[in-house]
């Protein structure tokens, strides 16, 4: 079987500028850093601010600039090891728990690495080349992908700063809106034979396509975000001391970790608090709640006597509408009250990480960066704070296992009808 090749979705020029505009949003977030924050690895699941700065290059060095052209030379050749994450065709890694112990090579180095590399790279979108067209899908991707690691060094950096007593902030706080809590009502879509998936105009991940048809019964959305003054109805009345809420796999955690509060929260003075990206922050009653599992979401659902959406209900809810909401861009870096369709958290849905029928990997090693993941893991939909709004589009799947809770993760409910 022939697998395909990236496909580009802009013309080169427009590629250029796309991955200059997305190298320095990279570097944007990362200036606030000193070195050590640079360093903090908390868990295996997340990785230094400074490794995120290194792999993101490695990706565009790896799979464009070492294959296509002839006398392109690396800074260092041993950075192919350092910095290649999860890609086994790519050749060995590193340890994957052991990225904070890189201490060299040093910033700076890695600053000079992504300046060598952004310069070769444009150098190479400017050539006159027969095959400008299969290097543009390749740099439109590499810049996607590096706007996901976007995404990840601002929250595995909160969950590194989350362990300092000194509670430091990523970002000075700022007010809230003044919101009120806003009804939870149902918008009713009725059922047949639709849709889902990517149509082919513009990118797209691999994982979004092909688009294929689904028979989808009538069903309810809730017109916005669990709130965390909804989630404190749930704490008080006993949701996370219930057996009969919660699936058993998730029980087994919850009773392992612990887990009594969404993560990051702790009550001080009748008061709930969390920890933030802006520091340590009074819970905004009706902003949407986050930093839950799949297992804490899913019992919540099954105790406001709702569900979880499938992805499909959530791209049918979604596919009319304009994207506008609180990602990256706004700075805020933690969501709103008043939400609506877009933003602030990623949403559960009921529906595992599979590939849609028909599915095809790319070609070569990057066909490892979504297909070999579709197992064990949940779909999200809808987009955070922390992710970039050029990555947004109703198709768009995120996927995390039902355990992890550091990620800006949050839950809209869905009913049958």
């Amino acid at each position: 079987m022939t697998l395909p090749a990236v496909p580009p979705a802009l013309a080169p020029p427009d590629v250029a500028l796309l991955f200059r505009d997305v190298r320095a949003r990279t570097a944007e977030l990362a200036a606030p850093l000193s070195a050590e924050d640079m360093m903090l690895q908390s868990m295996e699941d997340a990785s230094p601010a400074k490794w995120h700065l290194a792999h993101t290059t490695w990706f565009f060095e790896e799979f464009i600039l070492r294959p296509r052209v002839k006398d392109y030379r690396s800074p260092d050749d041993r950075f192919a090891v350092l910095f290649n994450s999860y890609y086994v065709q790519a050749g060995p890694r590193h340890a994957r728990d052991k990225r904070g112990l890189i201490s060299r090579p040093g910033l700076e180095a890695v600053r000079d690495y992504r300046a060598h590399v952004d310069e070769a790279l444009m150098d190479l979108i400017a050539a006159d080349r027969d095959d400008l067209d299969a290097i543009a899908g390749l740099v439109e991707l590499g810049c996607h992908h590096e706007m996901q690691h976007q995404e990840l060094l601002v929250t595995d950096l909160l969950h590194g700063l989350s362990y300092n007593p000194l509670m430091p902030a990523y970002r000075d706080p700022e007010p809230l809106p003044v919101s009120g809590a806003l009804p939870l009502e149902f918008r009713c879509f009725d059922g047949g034979v639709t849709e889902i998936g990517h149509a082919g105009d513009g990118f797209a991940f691999d994982c979004e396509m092909p688009r294929h048809k689904v028979f989808q019964a009538p069903f309810g959305y809730a017109g916005r975000p669990v709130t965390n003054r909804d989630w404190i109805g749930f704490i008080e009345d006993g949701g996370y001391d219930t057996p009969s809420l919660w699936l058993m796999d998730g029980w087994a955690v919850k009773e392992r970790e612990a887990w009594d509060t969404p993560l990051y929260w702790w009550k001080q003075d009748d008061e709930w608090w969390s920890f933030t990206l802006r520091g340590a922050q009074p819970v905004a009653l009706d902003a949407p709640v986050v930093h839950v599992s799949y297992y804490e979401a899913d019992a919540f659902a099954r105790w406001a006597g709702a569900r979880l959406p499938t992805e499909a209900e959530a791209e049918i809810a979604t596919r009319d509408l304009p994207v506008r909401g609180n990602f990256a861009e706004s700075n805020m870096f933690r969501p709103l009250p008043g939400s609506g369709e877009w933003g602030d958290v990623w949403e559960w849905t009921q529906s595992a990480y599979a590939p849609y029928p028909g599915f095809r990997p790319y070609e070569g090693p990057v066909g490892e960066y979504n297909g070999k993941f579709m197992v064990n893991q949940m779909v999200l939909r809808g987009g955070s704070c922390a992710t970039p709004e050029a990555q947004m589009r109703p198709t768009y799947r995120t996927f995390f296992y039902p355990h992890q809770r550091w990620q800006m993760l949050g839950l809209r409910l869905a009913k049958d009808m």
